[in-house]
């Protein structure tokens, strides 16, 4: 372990200055655009619990709405986590089941039972039309969860989890979020539990991209600093080939952080 904390020790460590400014940068966010209050999908993982914290912070628990969204395979414990969660901190808490809705989409796509991946965007993209409308009813808006090495990599669901109004965390690698957990004091339970997006039973990030977030945050930034394939993976004792992939893939997925392409032609 002390091996990837030395690794991630090249990427600037956050500092207390780095949280002020998000937070002043989600006060601000609010104040220009005129809302009431922020909704803010709460899942029991890292990246939401800190961008809960950062909001409470920011603007009061008291405009923050939490809402909870389990599915088929969404474990019990989730549930717990949530719900104490916003107990801690003060938040309006909401609990609505998307299942029903997935059932339904799925169906009418004819969805194969043997495809977790597109089940799983149907149920990041239910979840967006949930949070979308309590946004609409209350004058609030969306707060995105999703962090830099999640944008890079292109692993969000494009209009599901990718939606959203403001995204305090897209600067931030992953293992700069936990660092900001620090400065919150988020829970260590929530710190320990592997990150996933709760696709299926047993998902997680590391697992399906094939490589730990202390490694692919040194890969991205080196990446980010123009540095080549063979430095990157002396740097990160990654074979040379994997880091050619990841390269390969944040370029692929492009398109997915990107407005819709449009032609040049000017009305």
């Amino acid at each position: 372990m002390q091996y990837l904390n030395d690794m991630a020790a090249k990427i600037p460590p956050i500092t207390r200055e780095d949280v002020d400014e998000t937070i002043g940068f989600i006060r601000s966010s609010v104040e220009e655009v005129g809302c009431e209050g922020l909704v803010i999908g709460l899942s029991g993982g890292l990246d939401s619990a800190v961008t809960t914290k950062l909001c409470v912070e920011a603007i009061g628990a008291d405009k923050i709405l939490n809402v909870f969204m389990p599915s088929r395979g969404t474990p019990a414990e989730d549930y717990k986590v949530t719900y104490s969660l916003s107990r801690e901190w003060g938040t309006e808490y909401r609990v609505i089941d998307i299942q029903p809705a997935v059932d339904a989409l799925t169906a009418v796509l004819l969805s194969d039972t043997e495809a977790p991946m597109e089940r799983g965007n149907i149920s990041a993209r239910c979840r967006m039309i949930v949070m979308y409308n309590l946004a609409k009813k209350r004058n609030y808006i969306v707060v995105g969860t999703s962090n830099q090495s999640e944008i890079m990599m292109g692993y969000f669901t494009k209009f599901g989890d990718g939606a959203c109004d403001i995204t305090p965390l897209a600067n931030m690698y992953k293992t700069e979020v936990r660092q900001m957990a620090a400065f919150l004091d988020i829970p260590q339970p929530i710190l320990d539990r592997p990150p996933s997006a709760g696709f299926w039973v047993g998902q997680t990030d590391e697992d399906e991209m094939g490589i730990v977030y202390e490694k692919l945050d040194v890969i991205l930034y080196g990446l980010e600093q123009g540095r080549s394939d063979k430095a990157i993976s002396a740097d990160t004792d990654v074979p040379i080939e994997k880091v050619r992939e990841i390269r390969e893939e944040v370029r692929r997925m492009e398109h997915k952080r990107l407005l819709p392409m449009r032609p040049s032609i000017q009305g």
